[in-house]
């Protein structure tokens, strides 16, 4: 099984630097598009490799570049912007390449900068990554010492900018034009579109902004080709993909498998089944803003179309599982607490909405809800949904709400019929956050 992002990462060893990670065919990728091939082919050869970005929304990558002006009298400067702010709960999959290879990082980055011919790039990521942060300013000045950034890139007349900036901890800098606001010192709110980022971003020129390891994905391709990129891949979706599960598992962790492997195999092959005493109740597959999936679709690809037809998302590709010992009216709770707090409070949907729904499922958990309240939070995952608000943090929100409402009714009846929580061993009220 091949594992190109991770076949250099040993867990405990200290990332390659830049003479180990060239020993090993580092930075090949960019002394073969300067030489070999125009920005147009690097953007054809990543758009018929079919990959597609790994942040969560799916979106094909190639796709998302040929968007950005080129050409004499295209708008100057472009930007690249790896989204390296990792604040999905559940989620750490890109921690492991930026403190695993940085140098993988940064030449996915001169890749993708050279196929929008862009001069500046800034690694925009999460402020608790700290040794995420000391690699990467490592890795950042090796590249410079070696003529891979800078003015003038191995004699092509390319010139690359680079930069690290570290966020302040909010959610919404996911999203990627409240993340273009905060590069620019601004506050995390997100902006209209359109316009959108490829035609104007980063203080209003052209800007890509892709997710780590969709960015990790690049050498490899330029070097192996499309095709080679295509039949990593178990189904209709290319490439491998960083997957991780957490949760009540024998052992939780993150892998690099082909794309379209089973839920199955990953939650019992790969993270050893649940431990002794837990029997499996559900799943979020992709992170906290994911529909949950049940028993029912544990055989089921972990790609982008199957986990879309099951009614969820592959989102990050990382899951959450939660266990028959768990409440889950407490495990919803848990979720709407953190979306409600991450609100950026711009449009009033999810401004009031989201503590709204906080509060009636805090009701509910203490065993003082009421019938009424199931119609009141059923409304709120339409009155949340797509379409209504300003960016997608409240209908992400409302994925766990809507499916947990539907495959865990039941529970949030008792709580209400029972006046207390069933999973409490005593009646007083005990905070699930």
């Amino acid at each position: 099984m091949e594992k190109p992002l991770t076949q250099h990462i040993v867990p405990g060893r200290k990332p390659l630097n830049l003479k180990e990670y060239e020993k090993v065919g580092g930075y090949q990728s960019v002394r073969k598009i300067l030489k070999e091939m125009s920005p147009q082919e690097v953007q054809a050869l990543v758009k018929d490799a079919n990959l597609r970005g790994r942040g969560g929304a799916g979106f094909p990558t190639g796709m998302k570049w040929s968007f950005v002006p080129m050409g004499p009298d295209a708008p100057s400067p472009k930007y690249l912007v790896a989204n390296a702010d990792e604040m999905e709960p559940g989620t750490f999959k890109d921690r492991v390449l930026l403190e695993g290879n940085p140098h993988q990082l940064i030449e996915g980055m001169i890749v993708a900068s050279y196929a929008i011919q862009a001069s500046i790039s800034y690694v925009f990521l999460r402020w608790a990554y700290k040794l995420a942060a000391k690699e990467i300013t490592q890795a950042i000045h090796e590249a410079y010492e070696a003529g891979y950034l800078g003015n003038n890139i191995l004699g092509s007349g390319f010139n690359l900018e680079m930069h690290l900036h570290t966020g302040v901890g909010r959610y919404m800098c996911g999203e990627e034009t409240a993340l273009l606001n905060a590069l620019e010192g601004k506050r995390a709110n997100p902006r209209a579109k359109p316009p959108f980022p490829q035609v104007s971003g980063l203080f209003g020129k052209p800007t890509i902004v892709n997710n780590v390891e969709t960015l990790c994905n690049l050498p490899h391709i330029v070097n192996n080709g499309a095709e080679w990129f295509k039949k990593l891949g178990l189904t209709e979706d290319a490439g491998t993909k960083l997957y991780g599960v957490s949760g009540r598992v024998k052992t939780p962790g993150c892998w690099e498998l082909p794309m379209g492997i089973t839920i199955r195999e990953l939650l019992e092959e790969y993270a050893g089944g649940m431990q002794d005493g837990y029997l499996f109740r559900g799943l979020l597959p992709g992170g906290a803003s994911t529909d949950f999936l049940v028993e029912e679709h544990l055989d089921l690809p972990m790609d982008y179309g199957s986990i879309q037809a099951a009614g969820s998302r592959l989102g990050t590709g990382t899951m959450i599982i939660m266990d028959d010992q768990t409440c889950p009216v407490g495990f919803t709770l848990n979720l709407q607490h953190f979306f409600a707090q991450e609100s950026c409070g711009f449009c009033t949907p999810c401004r009031e909405g989201l503590p709204w729904v906080e509060k009636i499922l805090m009701a509910i958990d203490k065993g003082e809800g009421k019938p009424e309240h199931l119609l009141t939070l059923d409304f709120h995952t339409k009155y949340l949904g797509p379409g209504n608000t300003f960016c997608a943090l409240a209908p992400g929100a409302m994925e766990p709400l809507q499916s947990a409402l539907k495959y865990f009714r039941e529970d949030f009846e008792r709580h209400i019929h029972e006046h207390h929580c069933p999973w409490s061993k005593s009646k007083a009220w005990q905070p699930s956050i």
